[in-house]
Order: structure tokens, then sequence, then C-alpha cells
């Protein structure tokens, strides 16, 4: 079994498929590819989850380095495999990557055979009565509900047959990493997921917005490389208003998997084509911006204290990921694609299609757009989803003797010591933003 996305033992349909046939040879392949366009954060904690994984299955994980279509043949051959299983990828990358891998193995004689997924409801599934993909979330996760999926799979009893008998190269040593990680493997995240469960999942509807409680489930590192399945989580929910928001947060992951499976090009391109005209600042001044931006020394404290609890832990709360994201686009009038690629190298939960898509839904270029004239005012934000401060101040310091009605604007309590100036006036580039998007809809 070929692993990827799927690092657990727990409700793992391709190990059920996998252990139904015989022995398994596990093995993790170290695809150079990834690793060079991943920021250490998600590297340590990918590392950290695969030494969980070995311990789990009691030391037989083989981790080669190197093309997954030559490692995974070579590694077949050594275990006298006559079929490979692994789990279905929907992603432009892993598409491409599983049909060499399929091909190199079948001149073998070897079958390469996808079994699951990351998804509860696999991309491509979802589909209007004409045939055709949704593009919009309401009435995609209408069809969802209706489609269902399994109730999780037990976990297996698996006759191992990998290291020490088939050669294994050591699962290499953590990059140089800041971010402190979430704990790896899958018992944290089912611990992770039951402290949600029984401490804040009840009220999610009323506090998943504030970043200055905590309201969210912080399982998206774990999602990310399936160390837990969506599926085990979905049969945990009941019919609450707060378990119903939940669900549909689970809905959106697997709705912009959808979107990307079916139009592989909106990765780093405009879904809506008429954006594309879009007018963006550039030189000196647009790259110092974005510098300040990336650091959280934007002098707007929402925007800064985002910045800094991504590149300190290698997540951010997401509404807070929407306002930083509009402030780039839209403050700033840079291209969303330089914030979405700049997330990639910082978030644990890096995923190409929830982050990507977030950003196009914030910038107004995608699917199931947020309009472009909708402009979060960052202090309006602030005060609204931090009214008391209490993010801001965990994050920036500086800012811990303010009073709450300065706290989100200190300068307009003539307070900029020992805090920064706003790089930009909020209210002068919302009106630039909405000149430029007339100029672009005719509106």
């Amino acid at each position: 079994m070929w692993f990827r996305r799927d690092l657990r033992l727990a409700d793992n349909e391709t190990l059920c498929a996998a252990a139904a046939e015989g022995s398994v040879t596990p093995l993790f392949v170290i695809d150079p590819v990834f690793f060079e366009k991943s920021g250490n954060a998600r590297i340590s904690f990918l590392l950290r989850s695969l030494r969980e994984l070995n311990i789990a299955m009691g030391g037989s994980l083989v981790v080669r380095s190197g093309n997954p279509e030559q490692v995974v043949l070579q590694v077949a051959r050594e275990a006298g495999a006559k079929t490979v299983f692994a789990a279905k990828d929907f992603a432009p990358y892993g598409q491409s990557r599983d049909a060499k891998v399929s091909a190199a193995l079948s001149q073998s004689g070897i079958t390469l055979q996808c079994v699951g997924s990351a998804y509860a409801v696999e991309p491509g599934n979802v589909l209007k009565g004409d045939g055709t993909p949704y593009a919009v979330f309401t009435p995609f996760s209408k069809i969802w509900m209706q489609i269902g999926w399994p109730k999780p799979f037990d976990q297996p009893k698996v006759q191992w047959h990998g290291a020490p008998q088939i050669a294994t190269d050591p699962i290499p040593s953590d990059p140089a990493c800041n971010a402190s990680l979430p704990d790896a493997g899958e018992q944290a995240a089912w611990k992770v997921w039951q402290h949600f469960r029984d401490s804040a999942l009840d009220t999610y509807a009323e506090t998943r917005n504030n970043p200055d409680v905590e309201g969210t489930s912080r399982l998206s590192p774990y999602l990310r490389f399936g160390v837990i399945h969506p599926r085990s989580l979905l049969a945990e929910l009941g019919e609450s208003k707060s378990h119903a928001v939940f669900r549909s947060e689970l809905g959106w992951r697997e709705f912009y998997a959808d979107v990307l499976f079916n139009q592989p090009q909106t990765a780093w391109n405009n879904l809506q084509p008429k954006m594309n005209k879009m007018t963006h600042d550039t030189g000196k001044e647009a790259v110092s911006r974005f510098a300040a931006w990336c650091a959280g020394e934007t002098g707007y404290p929402i925007v800064d204290a985002g910045m800094k609890q991504m590149l300190a832990t290698g997540w951010m709360h997401n509404r807070v990921r929407m306002i930083v994201a509009s402030f780039l686009v839209k403050d700033l009038h840079l291209p969303w694609q330089w914030g979405a690629k700049f997330f990639m190298q910082h978030l644990v939960d890096g995923d190409i299609a929830s982050n990507n898509h977030g950003w196009q839904w914030t910038a107004g270029t995608g699917t199931d757009a947020s309009p472009y004239f909708r402009i979060f005012n960052p202090i309006s934000q602030g005060e609204k989803f931090d009214p008391q401060g209490e993010y801001v101040r965990s994050w920036l310091p500086q800012l811990r003797d303010l009073d709450n009605s300065a706290v989100h604007a200190p300068w307009t309590a003539g307070l900029l010591n020992p805090y920064l100036e706003p790089i930009v006036d909020h209210a002068v580039e919302r009106a630039v933003s909405l000149e430029r998007y007339k100029a672009v809809s005719g509106k």
C-alpha cells in the first residue's frame, strides 16, 4: 500500500482493501516535488506524522526518497507484489503522477488499484441534473448531503510485510522550523477532535468566527494529511444548528476539491475570466507593501496579529484568513496569487484546493465568490470579532495596555508609539478598489 494523504490505520478504506488481499507492504515516498513546494512547518508536521504512523504499525513502514514513478515500482518488485493499493488523488499533480506510476507498474504486470479517497464524497460525484458540476456551494451542499457517505471503516487486522525485511530509508529529520506545531499522529488527532466535540462543538455556530475564543476544531492539519478522515467526524455529528454548521464547513472543503478537480486551471488562474483585467499595483512600493504584509507589519492590528499567528504556529483562524486576504487584494491591490503562495509556504494545513479557492472567494475571482465590492474593513472586523482585543493583544504584546476602544485602531487615539503607522488608508484604498472593479465590470 502506497500511503499518501491517508496517514492513519483507522477508517482507512484503502488499507482495508489491501489487507483483504494478503500481507501488506506499507510504503511512503518522499517526493521531491512536494518537498520543494512546501514550507518547513508543513514538512515537519508530515514527518512527525510518518513517525507516529510507523510506530502504530510496529516499525514496518518503508520510506524511500525519489521519483514515485520509479520508487513505487522498485518496492513493489522487492515485495513481490502484484497489486499496489493507493487512495485516489484528485488534485492536478496527483492525477498526473498516478497515471505515470500506473503506466510504469503495468509494464511489469503490476496493477495500481486506487480505492477510497480523502473525502466523504469523492470529487466528480456531485452533479446537476444535466451532468455538469456545481459552481455554487449551497446547491452543491444539498446534493452532497443527499449522496451521503458510508459509516467509518473498521480498522483491519494487518499482516505487515515491510521494514526491516524490505530496506527503508530513515525518516528524515525535521527541517529548521520556528513554528510551534500541533502534536502529530492519529491519537493526537482524535484527542483534538474529542476536546473540540466536548467543549466547543455545541456552540460552534456562535463562536467559530471569533479568534479570541477557542471555538474552532483545529483539525485542518490532520485532515490535510488524512491523519483523520472527515467521514469519522461526520459520523459523530447530530442535527443541531452548530453540528449542521460544522458539517457544512467540512462540505466547503469537499466543494473546493470538486471545483479544482473539474477545473484544474483554477489552482492559480482566476475562475472568472473577466477578473483577469483587474489592475494590480506593481513596482517597488507594491513589493515593499507585500513584505510588510508578510511580516505582519501593516499597522492594522487584526491583520498583523493574523500574520504573526501563522508565522508562529503554521495556522491562522479562518475569519482572520479572510480579513488578511481582503487586505492584501483590496487595500494593497496585489494579486491573490501572491498571498496564496505565501500561505502555502507557511500553513501546516496548506491544501491547494482549499487555500487557493478560499483566496479566490475573498478576491471575488472564483466560484461562489464574495462580490468584489465586499471589502473587509480591518478595523470594524476586529471590533466585531475580537471585541475585547484579546486575540490582537496575544500576538501583538505592544498593544497589551491599550483600551478596547483603541486596540484595533491605535492611531485614532493618537497612539502610534509603540505601534506602527498604517501603511495605507483603508477608506482611500477601498475607493480605489471599487473604481478598478467598475472599470472591469462596468458596474
